[in-house]
């Protein structure tokens, strides 16, 4: 094989690393760290990406959201607490709307603060607690696509009789009738009974694992609840509208309906706000967008100093192996030859430091998935291409000069090194 060669120099970077395994590892400790750590971060912002999208994908592209104060990544002024709030009729009135497909107006028992039930739903001597009330009127099945695995949804004559009807969440029914059927048993919410017509499936969760507050709920009849809790009157209205093409126009439709109704003259702010479930992606996508500033930060420091660690241990080499390049040179190599050779063997070595680093990072990664159900971290293939070539070019940036060094060695004054 020719002096100086790529191959050549491969080969004598892994004798070099087979030969000093303590201190080649040592050297590489840095690179593993750093790029294990973009392995890491990466799979878990993509699991999470991931379960986002599918959440989001699962409520629909064509649902528009309305509250009279925006409620995603904003804090709250006095100004907009005060706002007037929405009614059941600004809903249908939107149904009127030429785009809109259904439209409903909901509202919920839950704690303000951290929007957890706080009432509890017995049976016999059974008891599921904090769960929320929700009610809503029959249009909200045109809206979501929520299965039931039990039973039935409400019905128009249940909600204008304040039909003493309710349905369940997943876990609420299981707390209370485990694998029995719930349709068509009476529970006690709040001193009253109501039968059981239905029971939601599982929702899908943003975050795995864990119970979902979701799962634990009693939907009413809006009418129905109104008799319950008549204090409540924060309205949120959902819309669905028949073509996703058609958003903005839809949107626009119903800021004009409502700054009428709300009577918002021309040179005032609209008075509500108007989002979708993207606007919980784009939110998202902000506070993982620190997240990977974070990522970068940190794999910067492991690899900054596992470069400075082989331009280290490549200069000790080039002092040690001082006579064999005097007689390389002696044999014909030339400079580039020496320059190709020490580079080639830095390369080598973070490289395989890339390589270990991305069979750690797997390997931590397939231990979240396993361990913690909360982040469903899934390894990009991606972020492995980048994290190898992060470090091969960390190889040929701290090992230029060890290896210009090297070529640079007068072959007289090496082959008379001792």
């Amino acid at each position: 094989m020719k002096l100086g060669s790529s191959g050549e120099s491969i080969r004598m970077a892994l004798e070099t690393v087979r030969a000093n395994k303590l201190r080649s590892g040592l050297t590489i400790l840095g690179i593993v760290i750093g790029v294990a750590t973009v392995i890491t971060i990466s799979s878990i912002i993509g699991g999470l990406n991931a379960n986002i999208q599918d959440w989001v994908n699962s409520i629909g592209s064509n649902v528009l959201w309305i509250f009279h104060m925006p409620v995603i990544g904003v804090r709250p002024t006095t100004e907009m607490l005060a706002r007037k709030r929405l009614t059941f009729e600004d809903a249908i009135a939107m149904r009127s709307l030429p785009h809109v497909v259904a439209a409903d107006a909901s509202l919920r028992h839950v704690n303000k603060i951290f929007q957890v039930g706080i009432i509890g739903v017995k049976f016999g001597n059974r008891k599921a607690q904090g769960t929320m009330e929700e009610g809503s009127s029959p249009a909200a099945r045109d809206i979501y696509d929520i299965p039931l695995i039990q039973g039935r949804l409400f019905t128009d004559d249940e909600d204008q009789n304040r039909a003493n009807v309710v349905i369940l969440g997943h876990d609420t029914a299981e707390k209370l009738f485990g694998n029995e059927s719930a349709t068509g048993k009476e529970v006690n919410i709040e001193g009253d009974l109501f039968t059981v017509v239905g029971v939601w499936d599982k929702r899908k969760q943003i975050f795995g694992g864990g119970d979902n507050p979701e799962d634990n709920k009693a939907s009413f009849p809006l009418h129905t609840f109104l008799k319950l809790h008549p204090e409540e009157k924060d309205y949120w209205l959902s819309v669905k509208y028949d073509d996703p093409r058609n958003r903005s126009l839809v949107e626009d439709e119903i800021r004009e309906l409502l700054r009428r109704r709300r009577k918002v003259t021309a040179w005032q702010k609209d008075n509500f706000e108007i989002f979708a479930p993207d606007s919980l992606t784009r939110l998202w996508n902000q506070l993982t967008g620190g997240l990977a500033i974070f990522m970068v930060a940190v794999s910067s420091v492991g690899l900054m100093v596992g470069g400075v660690g082989v331009m280290n241990i490549m200069l000790v080499s080039v002092t040690e192996r001082t006579r064999e390049i005097g007689v390389r040179k002696a044999m014909g190599a030339t400079k580039r030859n020496i320059l190709v050779q020490f580079t080639t063997e830095a390369i080598t070595l973070c490289a395989i430091g890339g390589i270990i680093g991305i069979l750690v990072g797997g390997a931590i990664t397939l231990l979240i998935r396993t361990l913690v159900a909360a982040l469903p971290a899934s390894m990009s293939p991606v972020w492995a291409v980048i994290g190898f070539t992060v470090s091969c070019a960390i190889g040929l940036i701290f090992g230029i000069y060890p290896a210009y060094k090297a070529a640079t060695l007068d072959p007289i004054e090496a082959l008379r090194y001792e």
